[in-house]
């Protein structure tokens, strides 16, 4: 295995994990809901291993997800920027945590701040 497909397999691994938080299921009790061993899931998040198309549909229904957010690093251009280029990957864990009004609360947020941003950058730019 060559770095380019070890790092798409620990790319693969991270979502799984991301969604697995998400879910708030432990490896055990997606393992569960697989039919597959704990240890498995666990080499699964970490890109020890690389389970079928099955499993990897299975793993998709299970959390809820499109294989596209699993595979896009593979689908998009290789020169596009990743989410992990632009978002601390604990960020993305403690957004995809947060109820959809805390979302919405963190967008109004970010977009005043953007603003306040915007404006002391032209008093800057003024003075």
């Amino acid at each position: 295995m060559n770095s380019k497909e070890r790092e798409l397999r620990r790319s693969i691994g991270r979502k799984i994990k991301l969604a697995r938080s998400k879910a708030e299921y432990t490896q055990e009790e997606l393992a569960e809901k697989l039919s597959l061993s704990p240890r498995y899931v666990s080499q699964l998040e970490r890109g020890i291993a690389f389970g079928s198309a099955t499993t990897i549909t299975s793993v998709c229904n299970a959390l809820n997800i499109n294989s596209d957010f699993l595979f896009e690093d593979v689908i998009k251009n290789k020169d596009a920027k990743k989410v992990s280029d632009v978002v601390s990957q604990s960020f993305l864990e403690n957004y995809i945590k947060l109820n959809n009004y805390n979302r919405i609360v963190l967008e109004a947020l970010a977009n005043e701040l953007l603003k306040l941003q915007k404006a002391t950058e032209n008093r800057n730019k003024e003075a």
